[in-house]
């Protein structure tokens, strides 16, 4: 077989995942709001497609071309013409969607309007709403020959294109920005006949209905005529290797590299008229058609995300409450709780907050010594970091390792480790030749003389907002064996150079690949000796072709092996000769899920592992991950329960096939199974036995 036969092509498999989510903005059985929502999330999704992917096989084909290898710049070019077209369709299927969340929405007496559909007594309100609120976080670039419009240009940001036209003389142009970032995008006028009828405009329009408040006086036109439009930029940037130049300079200028980046994308209203579109053109320095692409009336769709319920409360997801562990909540402090027993918890169905308490008790506890953690993204508004600079107050050692490359959060990341540098926090800045994507927290307390270890491993970030919406595994754990390869890991960042064993932890890009791939091995050689192999996975992405030629080779040898992949999945399932004992599904819910695990049957004796890393070539070799060994039967039990309620989902999951066209699993005679809400349920038993 050839490798098209062998591998689904991971750009088209991406899109395949965001088609899942632009299928529960069709599900009718999802309240309304959460409709709209799903929308704009499926728009940020595709705006980081762009950005990351879209970006990577343009630049491919560039340095094929360069490099005259035109056979592979072949390749690259066919792959950009099927995610055109996969895209085109997506499109076309957005916006009939929003067509029909517009018209149901009406159901709901909640209308959003342009602003030529609005009463002369909307229109007075509205326009004294613009002077008061909104004029002031508006200021239009004026467009002359002078200048690059594209480095003035966010792609974060949606913009108004305006022509102000005057008779006999020629067009002017301007940009106006979309203020969001200082002002919501969505603006509830007030009721009129019935306080029933909920009334929404977006400030795009608002802007629209005012632009001769914003030119008048400083412009002279006759009309003005005002389309959305949004670039999306390559994500890649390159770091200098300078040697007089710090890390956070490096990542700075890297940075500002970004920023002036051509543009992927450009998409404008379908309605922007002709002349318009050549001078945007013009202006963007954009040379291929394919880069400029018309769309509906809004742009920057993802803002939808935080569409407001203005209705009732059913028309969104009632929200499940947060459950507290028995057993942080049975003891006194949080090392009296892990000390008797390891704790696993799953997010968000499981509070957040005793992670933070962890770190808030282990700030001012007078036992505790040192506490290590590890950054990749973490909110705006930080307990964690917070509660990290108490503890040096509290004259503890504290030592945060920071990876300023967390993709769209390095300027965050810069800040947080200033900020805790100049808290007298040791930050160490990661390796600039592999992230650093590990999710662990040591905390070494002295108890009777001697030094123990209080470790955590996660599948997700240390973050309070992503808590709430991902579905992450934590494990806190007095195990002191792996306390001390936790903290090894720490040491070995430091020291980069200093060789270093791992008996029990799965480390990328050190020993991860090897020892899944002999964990894989052992459930063949168990076929081959007449038992049962079993492998259960789920994970975010598949796409290491190494790693999928192992899960071929063991389907093959006789392996039942069982997979939930949320996003991109290289290998082909169900295919005769090849992979028919693989079963693939994904599910796409309310919340987003997120853990890594591994159950490797081992004759019954299960090895069971969480991680941070998905199976793809960047985690297992470019960046520092962590997969953890679970040892406690009831945490083992517990995440098999929680597999076991997934892979009986009726309601979420898809069939992954090797078509990839995402056809719900068959319920058969089975009852509805909705595995985020029957998860929440037992969790909430399990916790009060």
């Amino acid at each position: 077989m050839n490798e098209t036969e062998l591998y689904y092509p991971k750009e088209l498999s991406w899109l395949s995942f965001n088609e899942r989510v632009l299928q529960e903005a069709a599900d009718e059985n999802n309240p309304i709001i959460e409709r709209i929502r799903f929308l704009g999330i499926y728009s940020n999704n595709l705006d980081e497609f762009y950005r990351v992917r879209f970006a990577d096989v343009k630049r491919q084909i560039t340095i094929s071309h360069n490099d005259g290898n035109e056979e592979q710049a072949h390749v690259f070019e066919a792959l950009l013409k099927r995610i055109q077209e996969k895209v085109h369709h997506l499109s076309k299927r957005f916006d009939a969607i929003h067509r029909d969340i517009t018209i149901s929405l009406r159901r709901y007496n909640i209308h959003i309007l342009r602003h030529s559909e609005l009463s002369e007594s909307q229109l007075i309100w509205a326009r004294k709403y613009f002077k008061s609120k909104v004029l002031l976080h508006v200021a239009p670039i004026l467009l002359d020959s002078k200048g690059h419009l594209i480095q003035r240009l966010n792609d974060s940001s949606v913009y108004l294109d305006v022509a102000l036209r005057r008779e006999g003389r020629n067009t002017k142009y301007a940009v106006v920005e979309i203020p969001t970032n200082a002002i919501s995008r969505f603006i509830v006028l007030p009721p009129e006949k019935s306080k029933k009828k909920k009334q929404i405009i977006l400030i795009d329009d608002l802007i629209k209905l005012c632009l001769s408040d914003i030119f008048t006086g400083f412009v002279k036109f006759d009309s003005a005529d005002a389309y959305s439009f949004k670039i999306t930029r390559d994500a890649e940037y390159s770091i200098n290797d300078e040697i007089d130049e710090s890390y956070v300079e490096k990542m700075s200028e890297g940075m500002k590299q970004r920023l002036i980046a051509e543009p992927v994308r450009i998409i404008h209203d379908d309605g922007m008229p002709d002349d318009m579109i050549q001078d945007l053109r013009k202006r963007l320095r954009i040379s291929s058609a394919d880069t400029i692409q018309t769309a509906g009336h809004y742009r920057n769709f993802k803002d939808f995300i935080g569409f407001p319920n203005v209705g009732r409360s059913y028309l969104e997801n009632p929200t499940l409450p947060e459950i507290s562990n028995k057993a942080f909540s049975t003891h006194d402090t949080v090392f009296q709780a892990i000390a008797s027993k390891d704790i696993l918890l799953y997010y968000p169905y499981h509070e957040f907050l005793h992670f933070t308490e962890f770190v808030r008790q282990a700030a001012f506890d007078p036992q505790v010594k040192h506490i290590r953690l590890n950054i990749y993204r973490v909110a705006s508004q930080s307990r964690i970091i917070n509660s990290l600079i108490d503890a040096v107050d509290n004259g503890k050692s504290v030592t945060v390792v920071v990876e300023l490359r967390a993709r769209f959060d390095e300027e965050a990341n810069i800040a947080w480790s200033k900020r805790m540098t100049d808290a007298g926090i040791k930050v160490v800045l990661g390796n600039p030749n592999v992230k650093i994507h590990s999710k662990l927290c040591v905390v070494s307390r002295e108890e009777r003389g001697l030094m123990k270890h209080y470790s955590h491993f996660g599948t997700g970030n240390f973050n309070e907002k992503t808590a709430k919406i991902y579905t992450d595994l934590s494990l806190f754990t007095c195990n002191q064996e792996l306390a001390l390869e936790c903290i090894q890991v720490f040491d070995m960042i430091q020291n980069p150079y200093k060789k270093m064993k791992f008996q029990h932890l799965q480390l990328s890009p050190i020993n991860a690949r090897n020892k899944i791939q002999s964990l894989i091995r052992q459930e063949i050689q168990r076929v081959t000796e007449g038992h049962e192999g079993k492998i259960t996975l789920k994970i975010n992405n598949l796409v290491d072709k190494e790693l999928i030629d192992n899960l071929y080779h063991a389907g093959k040898s006789g392996v039942k092996i069982k997979a939930i992949i949320r996003g991109m999945c290289s290998l082909i399932p169900g295919v005769k000769g090849l992979s028919e004992n693989i079963e693939v599904i994904s599910i796409v819910d309310r919340y987003l899920e997120h853990p890594r695990i591994m159950v490797f049957e081992n004759g019954g004796d299960k090895r069971v592992y969480i991680s941070s890393a998905d199976w793809m070539t960047r985690n297992m070799e470019y960046r520092i991950e962590v997969g953890c060994p679970v040892y406690d039967p009831d945490a083992i039990e517990m995440i098999e329960d929680l597999l076991d309620l997934q892979f009986e989902d009726t309601l979420k999951a898809r069939v992954i096939d090797e078509h990839q066209i995402n056809n719900y699993v068959k319920r058969g005679n089975r009852k509805n199974l909705r595995s985020q809400i029957e998860i929440h349920n037992y969790l909430t038993k399990k916790e009060a036995l």
